[in-house]
């Protein structure tokens, strides 16, 4: 089989395709990875390295929900169209919605990992107001889901979300995203740590919950501090660091690896969460989670997870201090936040939905021709 996938290299959704092309490729799946925002930095592409039936063609295209992005958008289609018609793929696997309207005759599986109109009513419990960009930028995305094959999204949650506002979709699924336990150690000695990763411009991760009061154990803050759109640089909320508050800023997947691997409680303070890596990656280190009590955290953690109210610092410190304050009751979590990531959030079950997928769609195909 010929997969061709896109992705970008800005956020998550390249981690996401890191553990899905090495998943696929291992099954002996011939991809064609495209990737667009920016360009990799070398130590973005060391797991490329000695992968066979890989062809991988990095690009600098703006991508859909950035500002004056309409132009990239129309050349990267043409970009796509022509991969498309050099490689034959079996199946397109787009990870952005404006793709799902390329007029071939291949299945096109889109992947909702987040969306624009759905973040702001997270972030603004209301609707965006009506703009010039946010007419296109729907109309982009409607396009794109009415034209794909399927949907699926990360989340049962997501899904409810796209389809409210976008309308329900005839072919659609959940598949979870996965991360390989192996790349974590759940068995380092724990430092009497919070840990927090998230986007510091990104009101929606709203990590300043975690500065509001003292939680008596010093807090480490990790995340990129500059918004990737040139349109919004300074935009970006400021953030008082002393006492125990240590503002780590962008850290590369090693130096992520040993802040999981030290932290004894992990803060998902998210409003607009998907799905959440980091959180898998924390519980695949044995890290307690402390999460906000919104639907998609209680989707996916279940029972394992403490929660606080949602979005209230004052509720956030005091679930903290409640773990910090009993040693069995943190150990307790932290094991069975890392049983329910080793059997529900493997990247070797996520492959193998997606190869299921795979198989339905160019069977369905296969049909009908």
């Amino acid at each position: 089989m010929r997969v061709l996938i896109t992705a970008d290299t800005v956020g998550g959704i390249w981690t996401y395709a890191r553990e899905l092309v090495s998943g696929l490729v291992r099954r002996g799946v011939e991809v064609t990875l495209v990737s667009f925002g920016h360009i990799p930095e070398p130590r973005q592409l060391a797991w490329i390295e000695g992968l066979r039936n890989l062809d991988y063609r990095p690009t600098a295209f703006r991508l859909e929900w950035m500002q004056d992005s309409a132009e990239d958008l129309e050349a990267s289609s043409e970009y796509l169209l022509g991969v498309i018609r050099e490689t034959s793929p079996d199946l397109l696997h787009l990870n952005q919605f404006c793709y799902g309207a390329l007029n071939v005759d291949v299945p096109k599986l889109v992947v909702a990992h987040s969306d624009v109109v759905s973040w702001w009513i997270a972030v603004h419990g209301k609707e965006p107001p009506r703009s010039a960009w946010m007419e296109w930028y729907r109309e982009i995305v409607q396009r794109g889901l009415d034209c794909a094959t399927t949907v699926i999204a990360p989340s049962r949650w997501m899904l409810a979300q796209i389809e409210a506002c976008y309308g329900p979709r005839m072919q659609r699924g959940v598949i979870y995203n996965g991360r390989s336990p192996q790349w974590f150690n759940p068995h380092a000695d724990k430092d009497d740590m919070v840990l927090t990763v998230g986007r510091l411009w990104d009101s929606a991760k709203q990590v300043s919950l975690v500065t509001q009061y003292d939680c008596g154990w010093p807090v480490v803050i990790a995340g990129e501090t500059q918004h990737p759109d040139e349109a919004y640089r300074g935009d970006g909320a400021r953030m008082v660091c002393e006492g125990m508050l240590e503002l780590k800023g962008k850290q590369n997947s090693e130096q992520l690896r040993s802040l999981f691997s030290r932290a004894t409680i992990y803060a998902a303070t998210s409003r607009y969460e998907p799905f959440g890596l980091a959180l898998v990656e924390a519980a695949l280190s044995r890290c307690a989670i402390v999460a906000n009590d919104i639907p998609s955290f209680r989707e996916l953690w279940g029972e394992t997870a403490c929660y606080f109210n949602t979005n209230d610092p004052a509720s956030l410190r005091d679930t903290i201090a409640r773990l910090r304050d009993n040693r069995m009751l943190r150990r307790q979590h932290a094991e069975l936040a890392y049983q329910r990531a080793r059997r529900r959030y493997s990247a070797d079950r996520m492959v193998q939905e997606y190869l299921d997928a795979y198989a339905h769609l160019t069977a369905d195909r296969t049909v009908a021709a």
